[in-house]
């Protein structure tokens, strides 16, 4: 009984960590993006992720991963300040990297074109 109280505690920690990256991610995404995707050697990979994380098709596991490396990405303060040049985005980079290598196979093709029509854009 007690281990059935302390899983349900810890899936709502979880969801709701879940639900606050979402919401920094769908206040803050656009508008950095905007500001600094010319200098992201990885922008299509991240605005693939950000399609296939808002993506109804996409299982809530592979959501939580993307959206909390997103929101690592809009978040102002992070390990490497992104005003360091070349260095800046290199956490941003590698924590992406990672997310997308966990979930490589939600990332589908319509993701990858919505991510070149916006960069093309």
């Amino acid at each position: 009984m007690v281990r059935a109280k302390a899983a349900t505690a810890d899936e709502a920690s979880f969801n709701d960590k879940a639900a606050a990256d979402e919401q920094t991610v769908r206040a803050g995404f656009w508008p950095k993006v905007t500001r600094v995707a010319a200098r992201l050697p990885f922008a299509e990979d991240l605005l693939a992720a950000y399609y296939c994380a808002f993506d109804r098709q996409t299982p809530n596991h592979v959501r939580v991963i993307l959206l909390g490396a997103l929101a690592y990405f809009v978040m102002p303060i992070d390990v490497v300040p992104d005003m360091l040049p070349i260095l800046g985005f290199a956490d941003d980079a590698a924590l992406l990297a990672g997310a997308l290598k966990a979930v490589t196979d939600a990332i589908r093709p319509e993701h990858r074109e919505a991510a070149r029509r916006t960069l093309a854009a």
